[in-house]
């Protein structure tokens, strides 16, 4: 018995991609960021490291993301890692993709005019849960994966 379970809270890094499979199923791409801030004890100097995640979502999330989500917007995931290799110019890539199971969208319906009303309004929350994907074309992945041979 196993647990594969991925929980981050980050920004988005690019709009999502929003593609249709052949059978209608919704697939939404995208780049999120998550950040760690901390001291460094030696010196006392702030640090902070930024880690990129690539993010699948599918089916109704993946057309609600498509169409509330955008670069900059802050959100919540939970799904699960899914790692995968390629061929590459005779080089074998390897990469890894988060299959997201919930998203939570977080922050306002609009940051700009809640921002310029000074609300401070509760976010606004899109929750749907699952794991219905269809088949991944390792042959058409993106160059995101890193080369085994670094």
């Amino acid at each position: 018995m196993g647990l594969n379970k991925v929980m981050l809270i980050g920004h988005l890094g690019q709009d999502p991609e929003l593609t249709y499979t052949q059978g209608g199923v919704a697939i939404a791409k995208f780049s999120l960021a998550t950040s760690e801030k901390w001291n460094d004890k030696a010196t006392g100097e702030k640090k902070e490291k930024t880690e990129w995640h690539r993010i699948t979502v599918f089916d109704k999330q993946a057309e609600n993301a498509g169409r509330y989500l955008s670069k900059g917007k802050q959100v919540y995931i939970e799904g699960k890692i899914q790692y995968y290799q390629y061929e590459k110019d005779g080089v074998t890539m390897y990469g890894s993709d988060i299959l997201a199971g919930q998203i939570q969208f977080l922050g306002s319906r609009d940051d700009q005019s809640a921002q310029q009303q000074g609300s401070n309004q509760q976010g606004f929350q899109q929750q749907q849960q699952g794991f219905s994907q269809p088949p991944v074309n390792q042959n058409n992945q993106q160059n995101n994966g890193f080369n085994a041979n670094q």
